[in-house]
C-alpha cells in the first residue's frame, strides 16, 4: 500500500472545557472525505499530541477507528519521549488503523542514525502487521539526521518500514530518499508551504495541517502544474502561504488554525496551552482578511446534506 494524494494532519476535537470531544470525529471524517482528502494523520503535531495524555491519545485512535471509511487511510502517530509509552500506543493501534508513525524523542534528543533505527525498530515491532512511517520533523524533534542514510540502515532492521513523513525543507535529501531501493519507500511530503516545490521532484503524497482548510486550493495547484501553467500554480501557492501568515499573526498558527475549522463548519473546540483560542468576533475579522487575500473560493467545503 502506497499512500497518495492529500492526507490531513487532524486536530484533536475538544469541548469548551478542554476535554476531548470525540463525537465530533464522525462529522470531521465526512468533511475530509467530501473534500477529497485521502487520509488522516492523527495524534501528530497538529493534533496536539504533546499536550494529551496517553489515555486521551488512545481515545483519539479509537474514535477514528470507529468511524473508519474506505475513503480515508488512518495513520496514527504513536511517538513519545518515553519509549515504553510509545510501544504501548503502537500495540493499542495495531488492530485499529492502517499505519503507524513515530517522531524521534524530543527532550533527550537522538544524535545518530543507529539510535534512531533502534528506537523505531522497537516501536514498529509492536505493530508488525502495519506499515511503519518515520516522522521526520527536525525543527521540532531536534533529530536533524539524513533520511537517505536512515532508510538504507533501517531497511534490513525494520521489516514493516514503509516510508517517511518528510517534514523538512531539505529537498535534496527528499529526492535521495525516494530513490532508495529503487523507489521502494513511500516518502510523504510534509511541508505545506513548499507543496509546489515538491511536484517536480516526484512527490505523490502529502501530509499537512492546511489540507484541512484548503484542500481545493492544493488540488488546483497540482492540476495547474500538470498542465504546465506554472505562474498560475505559483500564485495559488502564494495564497496558501498568505493563509498561514495571516493566522500565525493572530496568536500562532496551531491554535488559531484549529479554531478556524469552526468557520468552515467543523467546530474542533479550543486549543490547549500554549496555543491560542480566539473568539467568534476574532474569526470574523480573520475571515474578512482572508477574503481580501483572494481565498474566498478556495476553502474546504462543508456539505450539511452528507452529515447525519
Amino acid at each position: 500500500m502506497k499512500i497518495k494524494n492529500l492526507v490531513a494532519a487532524v486536530y484533536a476535537p475538544m469541548h469548551k472545557d478542554g476535554s476531548l470531544n470525540t463525537d465530533k470525529i464522525k462529522d470531521y471524517s465526512q468533511f475530509l472525505i467530501n473534500n477529497k482528502i485521502s487520509g488522516v494523520f492523527m495524534n501528530g503535531s497538529t493534533g496536539d499530541f504533546a499536550s494529551l495524555s496517553t489515555a486521551e491519545r488512545k481515545q483519539i485512535t479509537l474514535a477514528w477507528s470507529q468511524n473508519k471509511s474506505e475513503d480515508l487511510c488512518l495513520i496514527d502517530h504513536v511517538g513519545h519521549t518515553n519509549l515504553r509509552e510509545a510501544k504501548e500506543l503502537a500495540k493499542y493501534a495495531a488492530d485499529k488503523v492502517d499505519a503507524i508513525s513515530v517522531l524521534a524523542p524530543f527532550y533527550f534528543r537522538l544524535n545518530t542514525i543507529e539510535k534512531l533505527v533502534q528506537y523505531c525498530k522497537e516501536i514498529a515491532a509492536c505493530a508488525p502487521n502495519l506499515p511503519f512511517y518515520y516522522y521526520h520533523i527536525p525543527v521540532l524533534s531536534g533529530a536533524n539526521l539524513n533520511m537517505n542514510e536512515f532508510l538504507i540502515k533501517a531497511e534490513s532492521e525494520i521489516p514493516n518500514l514503509a516510508g517517511i513523513k518528510f517534514t523538512n525543507n531539505n529537498l535534496i535529501d527528499f529526492q535521495h530518499s525516494k530513490k532508495v531501493s529503487n523507489g521502494k519507500f513511500n516518502i510523504l511530503f510534509g511541508y505545506d508551504e513548499l507543496f509546489i516545490n515538491s511536484l517536480p521532484i516526484g512527490a505523490t503524497g502529502w501530509v499537512g495541517s492546511t489540507y484541512n482548510h484548503l484542500a481545493p486550493l492544493y488540488y488546483k495547484i497540482k492540476d495547474l502544474f500538470e498542465k504546465g501553467q506554472m505562474a498560475e500554480a505559483a500564485a495559488l501557492q502564494n495564497k496558501a502561504i498568505r493563509f498561514v501568515e495571516i493566522l500565525d499573526g493572530k496568536g500562532g498558527f496551531n491554535g488559531v488554525a484549529k479554531g478556524f475549522m469552526r468557520v468552515l463548519g467543523i467546530d474542533c473546540g479550543p486549543s490547549r496551552f500554549p496555543h491560542t483560542t480566539l473568539t467568534d468576533a476574532d474569526y470574523k475579522v480573520i475571515k474578512e482578511e482572508l477574503d481580501t487575500a483572494g481565498l474566498t473560493d478556495l476553502f474546504s467545503k462543508f456539505d450539511e446534506s452528507l452529515v447525519n
